[in-house]
């Protein structure tokens, strides 16, 4: 029998990662996936971009992506959590700073369009997916109605306030305000050029027109 003095030592175990550490890498793997997708969209459009595109931009293996994303569709809906959470963070900040609904409509609509406007293919595909994936299609429902549901509390503030209309429904206005903030996305799209900014800007000016308290908006004359 071996004396105790000449045992071999046993190695040490190298530390388990903790549960903290092992989410917080995931979320930054998961993270550097989508960031890298949103480059690639801008830089070469989301139909030419391919998942080993993304991996290799994210420095991760090909197999990973598919932990995260079961698809390259699905990284639409990441773009709409995204979209989401900035408007929540907006509906937040209203509850806490008497800003004037008009600059603070427009202030929210230049940021929820900031990322869209690096990449115009991406409004392309966002709607492309609407249609023929049902999969991202009922995801992107269920965004839909919370994104409409947060900006139906806007209006009901600014309507509070005295500064949109209240003979309609603030759901009602809130829903043609979506809709004329991304159809002009989507027509801006086609083009993909410097133009998004001025768009936004018309757009808005004939929201507020429709908008604003009635008796309030000043009209142009008639031209003779």
């Amino acid at each position: 029998m071996r004396s105790a003095k000449h045992r071999t030592p046993r190695k040490k175990r190298a530390p388990s990662e903790t549960p903290g550490r092992r989410q917080r890498r995931s979320t930054e793997t998961r993270e550097r996936l989508f960031r890298s997708a949103l480059k690639l969209f801008a830089d070469k459009g989301f139909a030419e971009t391919t998942v080993e595109d993304i991996t290799d931009a994210a420095d991760v293996g090909k197999g990973t992506f598919f932990n995260y994303f079961p698809s390259k569709e699905h990284l639409l809906i990441a773009f709409s959590d995204m979209q989401l959470s900035k408007l929540q963070d907006t509906v937040d900040q209203m509850r806490e700073r008497p800003e004037p609904m008009r600059s603070f409509f427009r202030s929210m609509t230049l940021r929820m369009t900031e990322e869209p406007a690096k990449a115009p293919d991406l409004v392309r595909a966002i709607l492309q997916a609407n249609l023929s994936s049902s999969s991202v299609r009922n995801v992107m429902r269920e965004r839909n109605a919370r994104a409409e549901g947060l900006l139906t509390q806007l209006v009901r503030i600014g309507q509070e306030r005295g500064e949109f209309r209240s003979d309609l429904p603030a759901l009602e206005l809130a829903q043609v305000f979506r809709q004329t903030i991304f159809g002009t996305l989507l027509m801006w799209s086609v083009y993909g050029d410097a133009s998004l900014a001025e768009r936004i800007e018309r757009a808005m000016e004939t929201l507020w027109m429709g908008m604003a308290p009635r008796g309030s908006v000043t009209t142009a004359p008639p031209q003779s």
